[in-house]
């Protein structure tokens, strides 16, 4: 697959088939994505690979938490800028607009919207998670690094014919997570990706989200 097919087919998938991942094709994509640059070859990433009963009992400890905190805990680190500016409040709503569309939920339906959101601590029903960690010592331009190397995982999967989720939202149960991983003291949770098999008829895996046009964000000079 070229890589220009890669990343014209990656999308973020919402629902997976059950279907396994060998562990060979999991090494084989993250030994791949570790030829991710990074400033000064620092390769500031940790990952947890976890499938079958240890994936299942991390899946399951944050279910048993659902009822008392839905949402979870405060992340790490926040997800978006307080207030989050224009263009990007836009983009993030109209994200969200078209995601429940595929599915009919309405922005009044509340309960459905809780419920779709708490299928992110299910994986999408993926058989494998990827947690990626990254050492709080470090600074933005390696948060950049982990990044690219996310972006080479997401890209990798698809050679192999698996799709993937990068999940920000996992930052809200940090906590059950360092339980169960026990990464070093001072790694800080970075997101967590879902990997599988996408279900080709589910109607959420239908979205294909907007991009900005190239003269939104690009300038040229001296051509």
């Amino acid at each position: 697959m070229k890589v220009s097919d890669a990343l014209d087919s990656r999308i973020s998938c919402r629902k997976f088939l059950s279907t396994p991942v060998p562990k060979e094709t999991v090494e084989a994509i993250l030994k791949g994505a570790a030829r991710a640059p990074s400033n000064g070859n620092l390769q500031p990433w940790h990952v947890f690979a976890l499938t079958g009963d240890p994936l299942k009992a991390v899946l399951d400890d944050i279910a048993s938490q659902m009822a008392e905190t839905p949402r979870g805990e405060k992340p790490e680190v926040p997800f978006y800028p307080d207030p989050l500016d224009e263009p990007y409040q836009s983009r993030r709503f109209k994200c969200g607009e078209d995601m429940y569309a595929t599915i009919g939920i309405a922005r009044d339906n509340k309960i459905g919207r809780i419920r779709q959101f708490q299928r992110n601590f299910r994986l999408f029903d993926a058989p494998v998670g990827l947690y990626l960690y990254i050492d709080e010592t470090m600074n933005p331009r390696q948060w950049g690094d982990v990044g690219m190397f996310a972006q080479s995982v997401m890209l990798l999967a698809r050679e192999h014919g698996l799709h993937t989720c990068a999940q920000g939202a996992w930052g809200q149960f940090h906590s059950i997570l360092r339980r169960h991983l026990s990464p070093k003291d001072g790694w800080i949770l970075f997101c967590g990706i879902a990997l599988g098999y996408m279900d080709e008829d589910d109607p959420i895996n239908s979205l294909r989200t907007d991009r900005a046009t190239l003269d939104d964000f690009a300038q040229f000079s001296g051509f």
